[in-house]
C-alpha cells in the first residue's frame, strides 16, 4: 500500500502515447527491491510524488531533475549541502529525497537520521559516486531507503523512487551481489589505529580528499597528511586502494555514524 501523505489517483484513460510498463512482482521476503523487481504498475496509478535533490554540483542537480520529472515526480526543492537539505525536508516535508552520499558539510550518512526526525515520512535514496557494499550497508542501516551509484542507468534510480514509495528497499544488484558473497570479516581491534587515524581512514575509503576530510574533521590539511602516514605506517600499506581494502575487510563502514 502507498503511504498516505503520498496523492494517487486510479486512471482509467491514460495517453495511450505513454509507454506502459511492465512490473513483475516478485518481492523478496526482506523487503529488499532489485530492478528485476516489482516497483508500481503505472498502467493502473498515477502518482504524484515529491523530491528534493541534494548534491553539491548544479550540473548534476540539473540533470537528476530532468530525469525524475520526466518520470512524473514532481521536484519541489534542490540543496546544494546538509545544512541546506534539512532547512528544505523540514520546510517541504518531501516524499522523497535523493541525497548524495558526499556533501561539502559532511557526509550525508551521519545527517539521516536527524533528516528523518525532521521528516519521518520521507523516504531516503542515497545516490554515490562511490560503489562500494560497505557504504551501501551503512546507508541502509543508517535508514535510507536506497543506494544508487550515479554510474548506473536513469531507470534504476526510478526503480529506487518508486519501490520507495511502496515501502520497499532498493539495493542496486551489482552491490547485492557483492554483500552476499562477501566472506566474513576478521574479528578484533584494527591495527592499533587511534580513534582519529580510524575516522581518516574511513573518509579515505570513502573516497574524500585530503582536503575534504580536514574540514570534514576541523582540522588542518598537514595534520590529515600525517595522520595518514602513521596509518600506513602502522597497516604497513603504501597506496590508497590498500586503505580502501582494508577498511572493507575490517568493516570500518558498517556504521552508519561515520566521523
Amino acid at each position: 500500500m502507498l503511504p498516505s501523505h503520498v496523492s494517487e489517483r486510479v486512471s482509467g484513460s491514460a495517453d495511450p502515447s505513454v509507454d506502459q510498463l511492465d512490473w513483475v512482482a516478485d518481492v523478496s521476503d526482506s523487503g529488499l527491491l532489485t530492478h528485476s523487481q516489482a516497483v508500481l504498475p503505472v498502467d493502473d496509478l498515477i502518482v504524484t510524488a515529491t523530491v528534493i535533490i541534494a548534491d553539491d554540483h548544479a550540473l548534476v542537480r540539473s540533470g537528476l531533475r530532468l530525469i525524475v520529472e520526466d518520470n512524473g515526480f514532481v521536484v519541489v526543492a534542490e540543496a546544494a549541502d546538509i545544512a541546506e537539505t534539512s532547512r528544505k525536508v523540514r520546510a517541504y516535508k518531501p516524499d522523497l529525497l535523493i541525497l548524495d552520499l558526499s556533501m561539502p558539510d559532511g557526509l550525508s550518512l551521519k545527517a539521516i537520521p536527524g533528516l528523518l526526525a525532521a521528516s519521518p515520512e520521507t523516504a531516503i535514496i542515497v545516490l554515490t559516486m562511490y560503489a562500494d557494499p560497505r557504504a551501501a550497508h551503512a546507508a541502509l542501516r543508517a535508514g535510507a531507503y536506497g543506494f544508487v551509484p550515479k554510474a548506473a542507468a536513469d531507470r534504476e534510480l526510478i526503480d529506487a523512487l518508486r519501490a520507495a514509495l511502496q515501502g520497499h528497499r532498493y539495493l542496486d544488484p551489482e552491490l547485492g551481489v557483492e554483500i552476499a558473497l562477501e566472506p566474513t570479516a576478521p574479528q578484533g581491534p584494527p591495527g592499533g589505529l587511534t580513534p582519529r587515524e580510524l575516522d581518516v581512514l574511513k573518509l579515505v575509503a570513502l573516497g574524500f580528499t585530503n582536503t575534504e576530510i580536514a574540514r570534514h574533521l576541523y582540522i588542518n590539511a598537514r595534520t590529515v597528511e600525517a595522520h595518514r602516514s602513521n596509518i600506513e605506517h602502522k597497516l604497513k600499506v603504501t597506496t590508497r586502494a590498500a586503505l580502501v581494502a582494508y577498511a572493507m575487510e575490517h568493516q570500518l563502514l558498517d556504521d552508519p555514524f561515520l566521523p
